[in-house]
């Protein structure tokens, strides 16, 4: 995209150091600083949700633990 690394730093506000990583493919990259990227490169990202039909979802009881806070299912 003819875009110099820290140049791409200083257009989104983050480091150039976390440029870096990203085209690395650091796993722990944060997501939010991710997005700036993408906006500042102009590139959408789009997400899909899979289809949910009928009986396919359903939430268990340590679905409804883990929500609520106690993932080891006490209370």
């Amino acid at each position: 995209m003819g875009v110099t690394q820290k140049g791409l730093a200083l257009t989104s506000g983050t480091g150039l150091r976390f440029i870096i990583d990203l085209e690395k493919g650091k796993p722990t990259c944060q997501l939010g600083k991710v997005l700036t990227v993408l906006h500042t490169l102009g590139i959408k990202l789009t997400l899909v949700s899979p289809a949910i039909s009928g009986d396919s979802w359903q939430r268990t009881d340590t679905d409804n633990r883990t929500q609520n806070g106690d993932a080891k299912g006490k209370g």
